[in-house]
């Protein structure tokens, strides 16, 4: 089994910045992809960005040039630096890892972007 473990939710005012972090662990084997989704009340699930084993990204365009997804040095650990934060933004984030085809989630962190 795979364990992911997030963190850096949390409220902010519009115009501020977060850093979503998700540790892996476990049974992994070779990391395909770890990304975000997140899921808006009363919206749909919307992938926010992922990176794959190579270090290619790819971004929702509602995050594009204001989110950052990257490894940081461990490779099963995932980071989203998300900065100029809309309300729009809020929701809860969760992320993902597909490791030899299986997806594992994380619990989920309330990101609130409010004044």
């Amino acid at each position: 089994q795979v364990q992911l473990v997030e963190s850096g939710g949390g409220l902010v005012q519009p115009g501020g910045s977060l850093t979503l972090s998700c540790a892996a662990s476990g049974s992994i084997f070779s990391i395909n992809t770890m990304g975000w989704y997140r899921r808006a009340p009363g919206k749909q699930r919307e992938l926010v960005a992922f990176i794959t084993s190579g270090g290619r990204t790819n971004y929702a365009d509602s995050a594009k040039g204001r989110f950052t997804i990257s490894n940081g040095n461990a490779k099963n650990t995932v980071y989203l630096q998300m900065n100029s934060l809309k309300p729009e933004d809020t929701a809860v984030y969760s992320c993902y890892v597909n490791s030899g085809g299986y997806v594992s989630w994380g619990q989920g962190t309330q990101v609130t972007v409010s004044s």
